[in-house]
């Protein structure tokens, strides 16, 4: 590794990494739920944002969810784009209970109190799921601050600074979702969970007028 070659170094760094994907599917589109970006320039949640040119460029389009559940039907019952798949594929993802989890709600529109493999219900473990992927970030950063003594300063710090801001990305997308996505569950969190930092008509509000995207914006001039 261009870092270090040290085991006590790269081996966790390494398990660290392997694990990074994983977790920002769960803090920010679990179960197969997708594209819960801000409009427009895509940066930060945004579940709730609707409107615009194109129903299908928005995220209520794509999670559905409503006062009944959550996820877009894809099987005979909707939109039948399950059995665009090859069998034996089209079949499972036509049944939920045959669905792969990491899957489901892409493929079904399925009730808060549904039962997962767990015993929870759906609900539950779409909370569980965001607030372990934010968990597995606080991790990393636990992980790196063992590592100092095998990174150069400065390496080691800009990587420690990356760390910071995703997890406060991570809390912000796992408590804007929770807090969207609850106003029409009305199911309480799973015992043990913490509630959402901030109201959902607070991050409604937020605003980030230079992310790349937003319309004004423009880029930095490229410096050699």
């Amino acid at each position: 590794m261009t870092f270090s070659n040290d085991n006590r170094f790269v081996a966790p760094t390494v398990a660290m990494m392997m694990g990074s994907r994983e977790a920002a599917v769960d803090y920010m589109t679990p179960l197969g739920l997708a594209h819960l970006m801000a409009a427009g320039h895509h940066y930060g949640p945004g579940p709730w944002q609707g409107g615009g040119a194109r129903a299908d460029w928005t995220p209520p389009y794509y999670h559905r969810a409503d006062a009944d559940g959550i996820g877009f039907d894809r099987s005979t019952t909707g939109s039948n784009a399950a059995s665009q798949y090859a069998l034996p594929l089209g079949a499972e993802f036509n049944e939920p209970k045959l669905t792969p989890e990491k899957y489901l709600l892409w493929f079904h529109h399925l009730n808060w109190d549904y039962p997962m493999a767990s015993g929870r219900t759906l609900w539950d473990e779409l909370v569980i799921h965001y607030s372990r992927g934010v968990e597995y970030v606080r991790d990393m950063r636990r992980t790196w601050a063992t590592l100092a003594p095998y990174v150069d300063s400065e390496r080691y710090a800009e990587t420690s600074a990356f760390l910071a801001i995703q997890e406060k990305e991570a809390r912000w997308w796992r408590d804007a979702c929770i807090a969207y996505f609850q106003s029409l569950s009305k199911r309480p969190l799973p015992a043990g969970y913490a509630p959402p930092e901030h109201t959902l008509a607070e991050y409604e509000a937020i605003s980030t007028p230079y992310a790349p995207g937003n319309p004004g914006w423009t880029a930095a001039p490229f410096r050699h």
